[in-house]
């Protein structure tokens, strides 16, 4: 039988775990000089695994992360391990190779103490059977720029900077570090991600444009976007990055990205579900939404530490927990909701029954148990208990990530 025992690779490996994996994207290696200025530095030192075939001396089959944090309901910063990289040759697949990916990575996360990992799925039928769970959803819209007049209640203020490609590079990590958690989903970006995210500047045909809003005290909002101009057709300005740390920073980015000259379109991706755009402007027809993507995909490595890392609101509730892929998650958790709530591991009855992708489904608030209850995604064994569960992990607002990894 074959070995398809992963290990981590050497320096002088990850290239090729990285050609494979753009390979499954349908997308060409990176040129030398684009591995030479960033490729190396997106790969953190010993998060990318391999597997290798019999005879083989390049993977068939890799994944990597990235040490991140999470903020969870309540406010905290978790360690997380962000999953990404994941490819197996095409002509190895169906032989256990993904699945032996991410055992290994399970238990380098349960042995580093990281008790959450997290991915974007690139199809969503592979990762619920690993216990991941879609945990955040997201909005994308469109705004017709040539009727959308901002609304004169719109915040404004402070001056907007234009900054060219490297001053963006330079400056980008420390503006986002100093913008406060915008709440649950909230990721810290590591210098391996800002690497990715300089690879691709660097990489697109057309200019990645950063302005900063520098309010009172200083830098308090950025927008990264390029612009699809077409003659004779529309032109698009796709908003790639917009956070701010105030109404008065976000409304001034907006005005700014309305009076771009020759745009006669803004396309955003991935923003809030609670993104207020549609409320700015005088005719709220001028801003359609165009899709709500399912975003951050959630494990819980461990159930007990994720499930003491959050807040909860009032009640308390009895749930077991099923989890074939990591049996020491399972059993039954009492939470004790409150500003002073606890969770601790049981013998009473369950009043719920939950799989741990449900779990990571409702872990930071996005979804409501009782709607899980409807879809046969969870057992009710006491009846009142999904109304209960939604009290417990309800957030204030729709939680989000809007750091693509």
């Amino acid at each position: 039988m074959t070995d398809h025992t992963p290990r981590v690779l050497g320096e002088d490996e990850v290239r090729a775990a990285q050609r494979l994996f753009r390979a499954a994207l349908h997308l060409g290696p990176s040129s030398d000089e684009e591995w030479a200025r960033t490729g190396a530095r997106t790969q953190q030192p010993g998060r990318t695994l391999g597997v290798f075939g019999a005879g083989d001396d390049r993977p068939i089959g890799t994944a990597r992360s990235m040490d991140l944090e999470l903020t969870v309901p309540g406010g905290r910063r978790v360690p997380f391990a962000a999953v990404t990289g994941v490819a197996v040759r095409p002509d190895r697949t169906r032989r256990g190779v993904l699945s032996e990916l991410m055992r290994t990575q399970f238990d380098d996360f349960a042995a580093r103490g990281v008790p959450i990992a997290g991915l974007y799925a690139t199809e969503g039928r592979i990762y619920g059977r690993f216990g991941y769970g879609v945990t955040t959803l997201a909005r994308s819209y469109t705004v017709d720029t040539r009727r959308a007049a901002l609304r004169p209640e719109v915040p404004r203020g402070g001056e907007i900077e234009l900054l060219d490609l490297d001053e963006a590079i330079e400056r980008l990590p420390g503006l986002y570090a100093g913008l406060p958690a915008h709440g649950p989903g909230h990721l810290t970006r590591s210098e391996h991600w800002w690497a990715g995210c300089e690879a691709g500047f660097r990489r697109g045909d057309k200019p990645v444009v950063t302005v900063v809003h520098h309010g009172e005290n200083g830098p308090d909002g950025f927008a990264v976007y390029s612009a699809d101009r077409i003659f004779d057709s529309e032109s698009v300005l796709r908003l790639d990055m917009l956070h701010a740390a105030n109404d008065t920073a976000h409304g001034a980015l907006w005005r700014y990205l309305t009076g771009v000259d020759l745009v006669d379109q803004i396309s955003a991706s991935y923003r809030p579900l609670g993104d207020p755009a549609r409320l700015m402007f005088e005719d709220p027809r001028s801003c359609q939404t165009t899709g709500e993507p399912d975003e951050l995909w959630l494990r819980l490595v461990d159930v007990p530490a994720a499930l003491s890392a959050r807040g909860y609101g009032p009640g308390s509730l009895v749930l077991e927990v099923t989890d074939p892929v990591l049996p020491s998650n399972a059993g039954r958790y009492l939470i004790d909701g409150g500003s002073d709530g606890t969770v601790t591991r049981t013998e009473r009855p369950a009043q719920l029954r939950i799989g741990v992708t449900e779990l990571a489904m409702l872990y930071l608030g996005t979804w409501r148990a009782e709607a899980l209850a409807t879809a046969g995604r969870l057992e009710a064994i006491d009846a009142t208990a999904p109304a209960v569960a939604d009290d417990l992990f309800g957030t204030r607002s729709a939680p989000w990530c809007g750091t693509f990894f």
